[in-house]
């Protein structure tokens, strides 16, 4: 289908009844080469690369509910590719070489924004955490600016610099990184996936996993019994109840992570903006509504809701940062159910049991890795090796202590 403002124009005044559907609506086959389980930008994307990369197209992603119902439509829709420790440096840089090429990738608007993201840093300690953090983008061929206190103020004038708790000191410009529409994202691939011949099945739950001596078999789900020679699991937050039915034992915790969404307002901010020192940060929708969001909740939890005390603080840490928010009107707030690794880093692996595989512990960083996590997952799945980017993404670093500690914060799930 091709699109076009007249397009939108003639089917509005028509009732929006000349629109195609994007994908078809399959009834599950009996078996397939491949099943995914997860319909979230990971699980879509994955399958889009599998039958685009690798030319596996007997395929199915079963989805417990609707396509981009999850995550990858509860997020605050950042992309970036600025982290330190390699092993992720390199996986979240690929990351963002394929966000760029994505709309054309997909021939489909996305409505990806390199709009630029300033880290902000408030001590002589934080400077220097910066400094090395940005040779290592620059290193690894990606971009980063130091701004000093003045540099910040021209671009972000509307910041309190008189502050006494939490002084300005300056910021890291990483003007690649930018925002995305979440759903958006997750129609794109769920559409390449679809014409590609995978078989897109939503309102399918998988209630077990069928093993015989050590190796995968199929699914059991609300839909009858599927059969496969190859299982994904792809599901986020619900990786560990997921890996459960087929006796597995994930190190990871899940938390939520509340984001807010404040009325529409005329263009005010240009970048995206995180406090180092209250883990908040802010972006502007197209639509002209504040987005933000801040620390997990800080306990275990599948409720896609958030917590009161958690919302203050968010909104306390906004208006340190930026008195001019506390005029914005709040319209709604939602919560994404997010899988914590002891590392703060994903998994994209094996399992014990053969032909399983497990993708999840994305922590803070599931949105932006969504390209490079299908790729990379595609990769393994088709080829049974870890791909070059995702090879320390292994799951027995947990049992070796060879663990991607991107924020020195320990083996704790929630400190990440």
């Amino acid at each position: 289908m091709r699109y076009s403002g007249w397009k939108v124009f003639t089917e509005g005044l028509r009732g929006n009844r000349g629109w195609k559907a994007l994908w078809r609506d399959p009834a599950p086959k009996a078996e397939y080469d491949a099943v995914i389980i997860g319909g979230g930008g990971h699980g879509l994307s994955t399958a889009y690369y599998l039958a685009k990369n690798h030319g596996m197209t007997n395929i199915a992603v079963l989805e417990k509910g609707y396509l981009g119902g999850g995550n990858v439509g509860r997020n605050t829709t950042i992309v970036r590719a600025n982290y330190f420790l390699p092993g992720n440096s390199e996986f979240y840089s690929h990351s963002l070489k394929l966000w760029e090429g994505l709309e054309r990738e997909l021939n489909y608007n996305v409505m990806h924004s390199q709009r630029g993201l300033i880290n902000l840093f408030h001590s002589d300690g934080q400077r220097d955490a910066f400094v090395r953090r940005g040779n290592a983008m620059v290193n690894q061929g990606d971009d980063a600016v130091l701004l000093d206190r003045e540099g910040v103020r021209e671009m972000l004038p509307y910041l309190d610099f008189e502050q006494t708790r939490f002084p300005i000191y300056g910021g890291l410009l990483h003007a690649r990184g930018g925002t995305a529409r979440h759903d958006a994202v997750a129609w794109g691939y769920a559409r390449g996936a679809d014409s590609r011949g995978v078989d897109l099945i939503q309102n399918c739950e998988v209630t077990g996993i069928e093993t015989d001596n050590g190796r995968v078999r199929g699914v059991q789900t609300t839909r009858g019994v599927i059969r496969a020679k190859k299982v994904a699991i792809i599901t986020a937050g619900r990786s560990g109840q997921v890996a459960a039915m087929a006796g597995l034992r994930l190190p990871v915790e899940s938390h939520i992570l509340q984001a807010f969404v404040t009325e529409g307002l005329k263009p005010v901010i240009d970048h995206v903006i995180s406090f180092g020192m209250g883990h908040f940060y802010i972006s502007q929708s197209d639509k002209g509504g504040l987005v933000f969001g801040g620390d997990l909740d800080f306990y275990a939890s599948y409720a896609q809701r958030g917590n009161l005390p958690m919302a203050e603080h968010v909104m306390e840490a906004g208006m340190t940062l930026m008195p001019m928010i506390g005029r914005a009107k709040v319209l709604r707030s939602w919560g994404g159910i997010m899988d914590m690794t002891p590392d703060g880093s994903p998994v994209i692996d094996k399992t014990p049991v053969e032909g399983l595989f497990i993708d999840c512990g994305w922590n803070y960083g599931g949105f932006k890795a969504v390209p490079a996590s299908g790729w990379c997952m595609a990769h393994l799945m088709a080829t049974g090796e870890s791909h070059d980017f995702a090879k320390r993404f292994r799951l027995n670093r947990f049992l070796t202590g060879d663990l991607l500690d991107e924020e020195g914060t320990g083996s704790q799930h929630n400190l990440h």
